[in-house]
């Protein structure tokens, strides 16, 4: 071995053990940073349950859920519980001979009663020593976009001057892999705001909130650290006060989190089929999914949107299970697809399901095929009215623990 090659291999162990000692360092600062800060920890769960929940608002909901048996099987991306399809067909024009209810489906849903979600439980840190540090951690409820700290990882600042949005970059830019918010106010009563680039006020308090979970899992460790690391970094740079709530707690409560919205997370589908062998062209489908509303979307899938609030009310989507494109539609056919209604992230979803039920029901008949369960059985009204119900419970279940279906809090726990 040449004095040339046994240099280069003692300088790159130095090299690996310093960025070892620096990142040590490093961390060592970012916990002496923090540790001033009040902790938030979670509501400790009964000890027969052997695991830390979250109350989300209620003290016991959650095991009163865990009695019931789920309405169907789990598919593997998070628990999501897909049920089955039902068939009917029903002519186009012949409004008359559908039942009652389905008539009722047809009427477009009250932009009130769509878009409208309770406001959720007013939430506050426990207290601490440090009041106006505790002050600044605690979020009445209040309209517009709060902090939500029965979903959110907080830490708050408080500033020794008033701060603009700019002074803030590292943070409003940081790339944790979940959502992270910013939220400031500019008196000590005052609202919180979300603050953005765009944001033109001076803040003297700040909240920083890192989603606890969501449709890809819960925070991780390495998430919550670096989010935390990132606040305490930019907090010393300002010369604030920071209250940070302990990373390990934090992580518990995230993985709790993610159990509960697994157990809640439904989805409802209804598979219309063509009998075998016959497909249906995708230029006839994308014809006769837009004459119902539908829109295909850059996600691969057609859908259906309210247009008053934006809000994606159900899909339609490839039974294949391969996404939708202009060029796919021209060149294929498909034996059928899956209307999808999505329950945690629509308000009044008994309701949608009936329109999205009878809208079903026409492309059935507009196509020549029909609804079928998991075994392309038909079903009938009787069964279809099983699954209204079920989509009922699901909704009611996750009021129960206040995540109101189509919410904020809602879409933002139910969301990729």
């Amino acid at each position: 071995m040449s004095a040339l090659q046994l240099g280069l291999i003692v300088a790159g162990v130095v090299l690996v053990i310093g960025v070892i000692l620096y990142n040590q360092w490093q961390e060592r600062r970012a916990r002496r940073i923090l540790a001033g800060g009040a902790t938030r920890a979670a509501t400790p769960a009964p000890a027969s349950r052997g695991r830390t929940e979250p109350t989300l608002g209620g003290a016991d909901d959650h095991d009163a859920l865990a009695s019931r048996a789920p309405p169907a099987t789990a598919n593997a991306a998070r628990g999501v519980t897909e049920l089955p399809a039902t068939p009917f067909t029903v002519p186009m024009d012949d409004v008359s001979t559908l039942p009652a209810d389905d008539r009722d489906a047809m009427e477009p849903l009250d932009d009130e009663t769509a878009s409208e979600a309770p406001d959720d439980e007013a939430v506050a840190l426990p207290d601490d020593e440090d009041e106006d540090v505790v002050r600044a951690a605690t979020f009445p409820r209040a309209p517009g976009a709060q902090p939500d700290p029965d979903v959110e990882c907080i830490a708050a600042l408080s500033l020794p001057q008033p701060v603009t949005a700019s002074m803030l970059s590292p943070g409003l830019h940081a790339r944790i892999g979940k959502t992270v918010r910013w939220f400031g106010r500019t008196a000590g009563s005052g609202a919180w705001h979300i603050v953005t680039d765009a944001s033109t006020e001076r803040f003297g308090e700040l909240a920083a909130c890192l989603l606890l979970a969501d449709r890809n899992g819960a925070a991780s460790e390495a998430q919550v650290q670096s989010f935390l690391r990132v606040v305490g970094e930019l907090g010393a740079g300002l010369g604030a006060r920071v209250a940070a709530p302990d990373a390990k707690v934090e992580v518990q409560r995230a993985e709790a989190l993610d159990r509960l919205c697994a157990d809640l997370d439904v989805q409802i589908g209804l598979t219309l089929m063509k009998a075998e062998p016959g497909t249906v062209a995708g230029t006839r489908l994308r014809g006769v999914a837009e004459a119902a509303g539908f829109h295909l979307s850059p996600g691969g899938r057609f859908e259906f949107v309210q247009e008053d609030t934006g809000t994606v009310l159900y899909t339609l989507q490839n039974v294949r299970n391969e996404p939708f494109t202009a060029e796919s539609l021209r060149m294929t056919s498909v034996p059928g697809v899956v209307f999808l209604l999505d329950v945690p992230r629509v308000a009044d979803a008994a309701r949608v399901f009936d329109q999205m039920k009878l809208a079903a029901k026409r492309m059935a008949h507009t196509l020549g095929a029909e609804l079928v369960d998991d075994n392309r059985r038909p079903l009938d009204d009787p069964a279809l009215a099983k699954i209204r119900a079920q989509v009922q419970t699901a909704a009611d279940d996750l009021a129960g623990v206040h995540i109101e279906p189509g919410s904020p809090r809602a879409l933002a726990l139910f969301g990729a």
